[in-house]
Order: structure tokens, then C-alpha cells, then sequence
């Protein structure tokens, strides 16, 4: 019989507490918030957008942050502090839970098919980059560990009329570590069941939370997330998650785009060799790799505020530069063509 699973610490209405209610919560940070739903041709994906209170309309911001979040999270927890950060930089930020997580549909913590995801996201994003609010605006896609490697898919299948000015990866899962790595015996005898195993929750569980968040208070908050997907590791998504990561790494050198990616040098989760493979094969002429000595996976939600302040100040740096270099100079580089 497998060992019982340690039950989530109990659950609060907000990663921020019982109380204020979330309109109360934005208006003190200076933001405005909404929820949505989205009928993607994929299926129906639950969205946030965050504004800030000193934009009168959309089109008075900065410009536009289009973010995905990691295996097994959603946009509704921690992964929103991130967007409520660059929100208060004065950028219209855009999230939309993957299909499989959060309140998107599918299979929970199946991602069976990376490029229904990656589509799914992206019908998204360019519903609103393409708005008359949003056209004129820079815009820029966000993803975190395996909400990188979304990212980078859905990079690499936008239309050429995308537009995107840039790129920001954080810890982006592009090579997966040896000891994360699926065991290729196991995904060859499920294989053999021909897909009736692909949804099955399986595979060695191999504690990613655990190393990926070096603050034991911040570690608490994030597993008492209510959709926090809790279940061994599925096996399609395994499977896909490596037939995607090896792609990519082929295909690094199609980006053209401007990026930054930042990495911890001590990441468990996922290898900042990735990083640094697509630092160095990138076509992209505006390229930037930041490596944190010392920082476990997740820069931003994880680290001792100290940390998370330095990679976010980073990060803002990147971006104001790229919108004050890009901003209406049609400098930015076009996607490939899907």
C-alpha cells in the first residue's frame, strides 16, 4: 500500500490571508483586478488581468505582460505576486491558468499535448494583443519554470503579425535535471498500454515543491494552495514534457526576440544549463542570461525577500529598457512563422 500523503496545511480564502477581500487587497497596492473566463479552441481557460488604479483606460500603461505559470500551480495563488509586481510598474499583465491546472479544464496536472496548451494560452494572449487597447503598446511574454517552456512554445507558433518585444524567463524548463528526469523504462512499458496510461498519476513523485523554495514560510503558504496540483506526476506529462524540452533546445536558434533569463545556480528543478544553452545558441541580437549564486528554483515566490527584491529590481531594469529601446520602433524582432 503506498504511503499516505501528508495532508496541505489548512487552507486560507487568499495566499494573502483571510482578509481584505481581493477588490480591498488590489486598491491598497494601487491595482485594479478582474477574472474571466476565456473559450480558447482548445478549451475554457480562467484568466486574471491586473491594471494599475492610474490607468484611466488599458492603453495607459507601459505595455503588456503576457504571463504562465509552472507545472501544477495556477495564476490565482502566489504566481500572482509576480503579476502584481509588474502591475505596480505600471504594465497591463495578463494570466491565464494552462489547461489542466487551476480552473482551466482538462485532466488535473495532465499535459498530455504541450501544443494544445501552448495554443490554448496563446488564442489568449493574442485576443488581447491585438486589441484596439493593446495593438500600439509593447508586449512581452512571461514564463516560469515549466510555464517557460509554454512560453517558448507559444513563441515559437505565433503568427509573424504577434509583435512581441520581448521575452522573460524565469527558471524556464528547458533541460530537465538527471534526478528529475521521467525513467524512459517506465514511460517505454506504459507506452505499451497504447495511451490508456497517459492520464494515470503514476510516475515516481519527485518532491518538486520541496526543491524548488529555499523560504520554510513562503514554502507553507505556496502548499496551501487549494489547487495546488498534489498527485504524482502523470504519464503523458512526462512523456510530453520531455519530447518538448529536447525540441526546443533544437530550436533555440529560431529566436529572434529580445529576452532575459534568470536562473539559480543552485535550481533542483529545473537545470540552468537550459538557460544557458539558449543564451548561447539564441539568434536574438538583445540576449541577457543572469545566473543567482546560490538560489533554489523559484526566484520570485521562494527566496528570503532580500533575493526575491534583487531578482525582481533586475527584471524591471530589463523590461523599462526594452519599452524605452523598442517602444514605436518596430525594432523588435518578429516570431517565426508557425
Amino acid at each position: 500500500m503506498a504511503p499516505a500523503r501528508e495532508a496541505p496545511p489548512p487552507a486560507k480564502k487568499y495566499f494573502w490571508g483571510d482578509s481584505p477581500e481581493p477588490d480591498e487587497y488590489y486598491a491598497s497596492l494601487g491595482l485594479r483586478h478582474a477574472e474571466a473566463y476565456f473559450q480558447s479552441p482548445c478549451g475554457r481557460l480562467f484568466t486574471h488581468s491586473f491594471h494599475p488604479l492610474s490607468a484611466s483606460h488599458d492603453g495607459d500603461v507601459k505595455g503588456v505582460v503576457f504571463m504562465t505559470h509552472g507545472y501544477g500551480s495556477d495564476s490565482s495563488w502566489m504566481f500572482q505576486t509576480i503579476a502584481i509586481n509588474y502591475a505596480k510598474w505600471g504594465y497591463a499583465v495578463f494570466c491565464a491558468d494552462l489547461l489542466g491546472h487551476g480552473r482551466s479544464e482538462g485532466v488535473h496536472g495532465y499535459l498530455g499535448d504541450m501544443e494544445a496548451v501552448a495554443r490554448a494560452a496563446l488564442s489568449f494572449f493574442l485576443s488581447v494583443r491585438r486589441s484596439d487597447a493593446h495593438a500600439a503598446l509593447p508586449a512581452f511574454l512571461f514564463g516560469e519554470s515549466m510555464g517557460g517552456a509554454a512560453t517558448m512554445l507559444v513563441y515559437l507558433r505565433s503568427p509573424p503579425d504577434a509583435g512581441w518585444t520581448g521575452i522573460i524567463l524565469s527558471a524556464p524548463l528547458l533541460v530537465i535535471p538527471d534526478d528529475m528526469y521521467p525513467s524512459r523504462v517506465r514511460l517505454f512499458l506504459y507506452g505499451l498500454l497504447f495511451g490508456l496510461a497517459d492520464t494515470w498519476a503514476v510516475l515516481p513523485d519527485k518532491k518538486m515543491v520541496g526543491k524548488s523554495i529555499r523560504d520554510p514560510e513562503k514554502l507553507k503558504v505556496i502548499a496551501s494552495n487549494p489547487r495546488l496540483y498534489r498527485g504524482p506526476p502523470r504519464v503523458g506529462t512526462m512523456r510530453e514534457l520531455a519530447r518538448v524540452t529536447a525540441m526546443l533546445r533544437e530550436s533555440f536558434g529560431e529566436v529572434t526576440a529580445p529576452f532575459l533569463a534568470v536562473h539559480g545556480t543552485d535550481d533542483g528543478v529545473t537545470s540552468p544549463e537550459g538557460s544557458k544553452m539558449l543564451y548561447e545558441r539564441a539568434a536574438s541580437e538583445d540576449k541577457s542570461l543572469i545566473l543567482y549564486d546560490g538560489m533554489y528554483h523559484s526566484l520570485i515566490q521562494g527566496e528570503s525577500d532580500e533575493n526575491r527584491h534583487r531578482v525582481l529590481a533586475d527584471m524591471r531594469a530589463w523590461i523599462d529598457e526594452r519599452v524605452r529601446r523598442y517602444a514605436g520602433s518596430g525594432a523588435a524582432a518578429e516570431a517565426p512563422a508557425a
